[in-house]
């Protein structure tokens, strides 16, 4: 199958190095401590953010930092599949370790002992790029949480196909067999917290993939405070601290 047409153009009609449209909202969660909708084309996800709190179950309790847990699912209509999904589906508790892990190397746990952070994301609509989109939702609901953190942290995939480094991949290109990685960054630090590859890449295409991936996710950090001020803005304004 050809993903990129002689014109240089792909099945969307983007090019190799345009990133889809994206979107995103905070405090769509009104019980939740802090909230998130995060798009990346037709990728939709929500998080949900609990705590700082009391730690559930006791045993489980960190003297000197906080605990962080993370709950990864998907919506029953987010794919073609019309199946369900229990709890202990094998894929659900890796990618919920996966953004634990990411998003937790960013929290300052070690300024809530004792104390309980429970992450909850749900993948609404799928379309590639998940893995990204949940980790992007999942920060911005923290952010909107007053979680202390050390920086956001922001996930962007790049893949290869015909010949061709592609940033974003949607569902029909990340079914395409061609190697992709997915990075997770703290663009103000400029580290990475997450670095995930499916196959294997030779040294010079690794080093362009991943560069790709890592400009698009600058791009996206961008973006994310962008409308994490907004938000903020907003918020000040009902609020009356701030005069338009």
């Amino acid at each position: 199958m050809e993903f990129i047409s002689p014109e240089g153009l792909r099945l969307d009609g983007r090019r190799p190095h345009e990133m889809r449209q994206l979107h995103a909202e905070v405090g769509v969660v009104a019980k939740a401590d802090g909230s998130a909708l995060f798009e990346m084309g037709n990728t939709k996800v929500i998080a949900a953010v609990y705590g700082p709190h009391e730690v559930q179950i006791h045993s489980q309790q960190l003297h000197d930092q906080a605990l962080v847990r993370c709950e990864y699912s998907m919506a029953a209509f987010s794919t073609g599949e019309r199946r369900r999904r229990g709890k202990s589906d094998r894929r659900a508790m890796e990618l919920s370790l996966v953004i634990r892990q990411t998003l937790e190397a960013a929290i300052l746990t070690h300024l809530m002992p004792r104390s309980q952070i429970d992450i909850f994301v749900q993948v609404l609509q799928a379309d590639g790029g998940t893995r990204a989109a949940c980790i992007n939702a999942a920060s911005m609901a923290l952010a909107d949480a007053g979680i202390p953190m050390r920086d956001l942290v922001v996930s962007c995939a790049a893949g290869y196909l015909n010949s061709t480094p592609l940033l974003d991949l949607n569902y029909i290109e990340d079914s395409g067999g061609g190697p992709d990685l997915t990075v997770g960054i703290f663009p103000k630090l400029d580290k990475v917290s997450l670095l995930q590859m499916d196959s294997k890449l030779s040294t010079d295409l690794f080093e362009k993939v991943l560069t790709l991936a890592m400009e698009g996710s600058k791009a996206i950090a961008e973006y994310m405070r962008q409308m994490l001020l907004e938000n903020t803005q907003k918020l000040a304004f009902a609020r009356g601290t701030l005069k338009r």
